[in-house]
């Protein structure tokens, strides 16, 4: 019992802190020292679950990596017009009927490339919804098709942390991983896609000068080199290249491209990687300011300290009664069910991808093969955080869009994807059941 109140103990910590307004960074340094304190209690040295802590810290390291990377990528494809160009070229595509369909395809896309959910929302997100106010289109509509957007993206990247991540804490192949959730989703984009095309047969549009995306075409050269970063990673997965590798081989065409072709200096090359890109033009720095290694050490130190939590778990067995009552779930529902119980959970009180991630990884751990786990904390964690109001998948987007809350009931493949998998894990323990009777 003691465990349980620990875990309790800390999630009225994030609680608090959530209604303070406090960083949650506090709140999980404070759940650090609650777990250490447990375990002291439990009657292990304190050099012991440091240890614990250090080797879940050490899980992770390859992701804190391409945190870095990310940092970097994300700056350099401004700087380089790598973004601006997949914007311009795809809001050519704008038909108001289609609007709604065309910004879930769009956010896709581009976190597709860039593997990054929250500055896909940033961009592409950001000029959706600028879109969709000068044609008078249901702004909770379009920022509903952003977050459903981001997330299929995210979630399919090579680039992803949270992909990464999955596949750290479960022991799994990344790219085996993704060839399986794209097989999860294929209903679930379908119905998608197929709810946001009529929501738009029936939009009231006003004609406005659409003139947003002149900004790109004055402010870049939007040379079709400027794409071959985007390319490039896309052909290096396909190929299996290793996620580092081909991040660092982008990095170095996008700052070659950003030297001949955007006219920028090795010093503001430098500059972006570490601070993130600006431009002079005010309008257009609103769009595209951003990435940069330091905007990454937030999200690293968090991820980092989530996962030192992750250690201090498995060896004191703090988790061990949570889990039995999570094995007695499974066997009156599914095993995909008692997962989904336990995201909807985790996500709640952690407030962030990462520890809900490895808060669900610990507690279902054994009650399905780890490939099985894999793609069910896909389909679950990574997807329900961007439902909840105080997660910060939700809360960052909807910031950057300006929206309010209620647009996540408009985020239709963030439920439609949990809903199918757990319709399908029902109908395969039936299959399992009348062939065993």
């Amino acid at each position: 019992m003691l465990g349980i109140g620990a875990v309790f103990l800390f999630a009225l910590v994030l609680i608090i802190s959530l209604f303070l307004k406090i960083s949650v960074i506090f709140a999980l340094i404070t759940g650090f020292f609650i777990f250490i304190a447990y375990g002291l209690i439990e009657g292990h040295k304190l050099k012991s679950l440091l240890k614990m802590a250090l080797s879940g810290l050490l899980n992770v390291k390859n992701i804190l990596i391409v945190f870095l990377l990310i940092g970097m990528i994300t700056a350099l494809w401004r700087a380089s017009g790598t973004i601006a160009f997949i914007i311009y070229y795809g809001s050519k595509l704008i038909s108001p009927s289609i609007f709604i369909f065309l910004t879930f395809f769009l956010c896709s896309i581009l976190s597709l490339l860039i593997g990054t959910s929250l500055g896909t929302a940033a961009t592409m997100g950001v000029i959706c919804i600028s879109i969709a106010r000068t044609m008078a289109i249901n702004e909770l509509y379009v920022a509903g098709a952003v977050l459903s957007g981001i997330y299929l993206g995210d979630r399919n990247s090579p680039l992803s942390t949270s992909a990464m991540l999955v596949a750290e804490v479960t022991k799994t192949d990344l790219f085996e991983n993704l060839k399986e959730m794209f097989k999860t989703s294929i209903v679930p984009i379908i119905v998608t896609s197929s709810i946001y095309l009529l929501l738009g047969l029936n939009l009231k549009t006003v004609n406005n000068n659409l003139d947003i995306t002149f900004l790109f075409q004055e402010n870049y050269n939007l040379n079709s080199v400027t794409i071959i970063p985007a390319l490039l990673i896309i052909l290096l997965s396909v190929l299996k290249v290793k996620v580092k590798l081909t991040m660092t081989i982008s990095i170095i065409l996008s700052a070659i491209i950003a030297l001949f072709f955007q006219d920028e200096s090795i010093a503001n090359i430098v500059i972006y990687i570490i601070y993130g890109y600006t431009n002079k033009n005010i309008e257009l720095n609103t769009l595209m300011q951003g990435g940069g290694i330091i905007s990454m050490l937030k999200v690293s130190f968090i991820v980092g300290i989530s996962s030192s939590y992750s250690g201090i778990f498995a060896k004191t067995g703090i988790l061990k009664k949570i889990k039995e009552v999570i094995a007695n779930i499974s066997r009156k529902t599914t095993d995909f069910g008692a997962v989904l119980i336990t995201a909807i959970l985790s996500c709640g009180i952690a407030c962030n991808q990462s520890l809900a991630t490895i808060l669900t990884e610990q507690l279902c751990n054994e009650i399905m093969p780890k490939k099985k786990l894999a793609i069910a904390i896909e389909n679950t964690v990574i997807i329900i955080a961007g439902l909840i109001p105080w997660s910060i998948a939700m809360a960052v987007p909807l910031r950057a869009l300006n929206v309010e809350n209620e647009a996540g009931l408009y985020a239709v493949f963030l439920y439609i994807l949990p809903l199918w998998n757990f319709l399908l894990s029902i109908k395969t323990k039936k299959i399992i059941n009348e062939s065993n009777s």
